[in-house]
Formats: C-alpha cells, sequence, structure tokens
C-alpha cells in the first residue's frame, strides 16, 4: 500500500484546445477512480494551453490509463493521439 502522500498523477498532452476539466475526467473515469484532473490554462488568456493532468486514487488504475490511453484519438487535437506520461 502506498503512503499517504503518494500521488498517481499522469500528464496528458495533445488535448483539443476546447478539453475541459470535465471532459478529461469523463474521458479517464473508466479506468479507475479520479481524484483529480485538471486542464492547464495561460494565465494571460485563460485558454487551455492544450494538457492537463489526471490523478488516480491508486497506481494500478493510472497505468491501465497510460496504457489505454496513449495515443487514443479521443480528446485530441486535429493531428497526433493523447501523450500520456
Amino acid at each position: 500500500m502506498a503512503s499517504p502522500d503518494v500521488e498517481f498523477r499522469c500528464f496528458v498532452g495533445g488535448l483539443a484546445w476546447a478539453t475541459d476539466d470535465r471532459a478529461l475526467e469523463t474521458a479517464f473515469s473508466a479506468y479507475g477512480e479520479i481524484v483529480e484532473s485538471k486542464i492547464i490554462n495561460d494565465r494571460e488568456t485563460g485558454r487551455s494551453r492544450g494538457f492537463g493532468f489526471v490523478t488516480f486514487r491508486d497506481e494500478k488504475s493510472m497505468r491501465d490509463a497510460i496504457d489505454g490511453m496513449n495515443e487514443a484519438a479521443v480528446l485530441q487535437r486535429a493531428t497526433g493521439g493523447l501523450r500520456l506520461d
């Protein structure tokens, strides 16, 4: 069991500009319980920067999401797939 201060967060890049926190959470919720989903916005314009983070309750869910969604054609920009790290 992981200590309480360990986070199972993955980077999600290549997101469509219109993707919001809720859409990100919905897309990844099939892989396990999500603690937080966050799209990173530009400080000056408030517009999405095209990437975000999803934090899962456990490591298995995070690994399953990385395996299942890497290069996926959901929530992506016009070219390429999602990139998860």
